[in-house]
């Protein structure tokens, strides 16, 4: 079965998978529910999460499905049909292995997510059979986040765990990957999934924790979110030029924290105290100094955004995605060979208002903002260059055209 599915897949087409599934793994789906969780399209400040800045985005209808039930063991059964060649996932909650011990596989996830929730003192006693299938593309759209909220929200059921909070889970599935998986993830792609909500923006202020859904203006243009697959797999975060940018970073903020004052590069919001801190570090550490620029940028463009988004503006939304990924990739230098591809071949494009490449960086998925009647058109150019570009990878790209759906859903069952 391949890893990425078609984009037609549906809730119907997925119960079907999930019933094939269960045949084939032995894992019965009598009594299971399905939580049905989606990706994300970070609209503005990419990579702003660690660094202090708001943040914005919108739930896509890429999934992960998962039916799952009590099983009456003190086991975790899990069967991926993404990772077949894995097998059943069978481990005690009793010896759920300590960090760095874990397979390197996806089996990692379920077992940091019941660690992690033993590890906060809840009682997770009670086992859980699970089957998963997901449709989201590898790379710029966080399926690690989905699946890590999916089984996090899920085992927490099966067990009458109350998280108490959204902001709870948040951080409960922030820890699984800083703390189990080794991931240095920021929030964005948790929050972004778990408040999305069909036909609106999400906005975080990080300075109150507060969540602001910000509905699309009216009048807006009929317009596409598409996400542009390189066919490229990215490996984890922690393995990625993402763990670099991070710890650059914080050692900027480090150099600045005593002589500027400022705990984070969120907190440089005026050009007079950007242009001291580049006329201080600029020859000196001029690396670091574009990582600042970067986020300085952004985040300059990040209010214009919003407002714009509020109107229905959504060329001005475009040319800001347009402008932040000129940022990535040539300040913050997050971004990669095929990814930028992808964005020279669509730009080209009419219709399309704004491209650049998507999450940890490297490779994986590049997206863009699309006017309706040119997304035939994009499609086209990509399948008409892109291979020719990357012969490599001519049978593994993707290009996906989403809309803006809820995070979480809980669907019927058997």
């Amino acid at each position: 079965m391949s890893l990425i599915a078609s984009p037609s897949t549906d809730d119907t087409e997925a119960r079907k998978i999930l019933e094939d599934l269960s045949r084939k793994s032995g894992i019965s789906l009598s009594g299971a529910r399905i939580r049905r969780s989606s990706s994300r399209f970070c609209l503005g400040v990419e990579h702003g999460d660690y660094n202090g800045t708001e943040l914005f985005g919108v739930g896509t209808d890429r999934f992960i499905w998962m039916a799952f039930r009590p099983n009456g063991t003190d086991h975790l059964r899990l069967f991926s049909g993404n990772f077949e060649q894995d097998g059943v996932i069978d481990v005690s909650l009793a010896e759920i292995p300590e960090p760095g011990t874990a397979p390197d596989s996806w089996a990692r996830f379920p077992m940091g997510v019941a660690w992690l929730l033993k590890r906060e003192g809840y009682p997770v006693t009670k086992g859980m059979d699970a089957i998963l299938y997901g449709n989201i593309p590898g790379g710029g759209m966080s399926r690690s986040a989905s699946l890590t909220l999916n089984l996090l929200l899920s085992l927490a059921e099966v067990n009458g765990i109350d998280l108490a909070s959204e902001m709870r889970v948040v951080d409960l599935a922030q820890a699984v990957e800083n703390n189990y998986i080794g991931s240095p993830c920021g929030n964005l792609d948790q929050i972004m999934i778990l408040f999305a909500r069909e036909g609106m923006g999400t906005h975080y202020n990080p300075s109150d924790r507060s969540i602001r859904h910000v509905p699309l203006g009216a009048g807006a243009p009929d317009f596409r979110i598409m996400s542009l697959d390189t066919g490229t797999m990215r490996p984890g975060l922690e393995k990625s030029t993402y763990k670099i940018r991070h710890s650059e970073c914080a050692a900027m903020v480090d150099l600045c924290r005593e002589p500027f004052g400022i705990t984070t590069l969120g907190d440089v919001r005026t050009e007079e105290l950007h242009e001291a801190i580049l006329a201080r570090f600029g020859e000196s550490h001029p690396a670091l100094c574009r990582r600042l620029t970067y986020i300085h940028h952004a985040q300059q463009r990040f209010a214009r955004m919003l407002r714009a988004w509020e109107q229905g503006d959504i060329t001005t939304v475009g040319a800001i995605f347009r402008a932040d990924g000129l940022g990535l990739r040539d300040d913050y230098e997050i971004s990669g060979r095929e990814l930028e591809t992808m964005c020279d071949i669509v730009r080209t494009v009419p219709g399309v208002l704004g491209e650049r490449m998507l999450g940890g960086g490297d490779k994986g998925a590049s997206g863009a903002l699309v006017l309706t009647e040119s997304e035939a058109a994009v499609r086209a150019a990509v399948e008409t260059s892109y291979p020719r570009s990357h012969p490599a990878y001519a049978s593994r790209y993707a290009v996906h055209s989403c809309r803006m759906v809820d995070g979480i859903t809980i669907l019927p069952g058997w």
